[in-house]
């Protein structure tokens, strides 16, 4: 049977959702899309994971590939919820950025994340819907957020930068640095500690302002 949601247009029409059960999917989803892949895993194998029906997993969400990047997008926002990326009046940038870039490592070393990263690794190009669903809902995503903080800032008069989405490609890119981060993915190192990020980010931050400070 397809992995769509069964046409019963009236099952839950007017009732409010349950927002336990939503965590509870989201959470069994993660566990068994880190486990299975995305082929690999079915609506009812998250239904029974969450110990709910597979109608409540299908009345929070549509489809097989609205739950993937609703699990991705939520492990985004519990790390680096979107607020953050909003600059506040009076508030200097590069405080903001700091707070971006550690939030950031911290999100991009965590155990799922790495676990999620080296999975879509190894499957990417014979499961290209897990892929591209990770990419929209992660990266992206992210990525978008800081661009259009990065036109925030332009607008302030803080920082003068022409591209903003490469600008930020190229925040990020620094963030992950080039050996350090390919060995930690492969295991041959561990993640940097909370106070190596501290003094990373702050670096990158300095080198940041000095190419597009006013």
């Amino acid at each position: 049977m397809s992995e769509r949601m069964l046409t019963e247009p009236n099952t839950a029409r007017g009732r409010p959702k349950d927002p336990a059960k939503r965590r509870a999917i989201l959470e069994a989803a993660k566990t068994l899309f880190l486990t299975h892949g995305f082929a690999g895993t079915s609506m009812d194998a998250v239904a029974a994971e969450a110990g709910v029906s597979k109608l409540t997993v299908y009345s929070h969400f549509s489809d097989k590939e609205t739950l993937f990047s609703s699990a991705v997008a939520a492990k985004c926002e519990n790390q680096m919820p979107m607020p953050m990326f909003t600059l506040r009046e009076g508030q200097p940038v590069e405080v903001l950025l700091q707070q971006i870039g550690e939030a950031f490592l911290e999100m991009i070393y965590s155990d799922d994340s790495m676990q999620m990263m080296r999975l879509i690794n190894a499957v990417g190009t014979q499961d290209q819907t897990m892929a591209q669903l990770f990419y929209a809902a992660g990266p992206q995503h992210i990525q978008s957020a800081m661009s259009q903080l990065l036109e925030q800032t332009n607008a302030q008069g803080q920082l003068n930068i022409p591209d903003t989405l490469h600008a930020g490609e190229l925040f990020f890119g620094m963030l992950q640095g080039g050996c350090r981060h390919i060995q930690i993915m492969l295991g041959c190192k561990n993640p940097p500690a909370k106070e190596e990020n501290r003094v990373h980010v702050a670096e990158v931050v300095r080198i940041f302002m000095r190419a597009y400070g006013c």
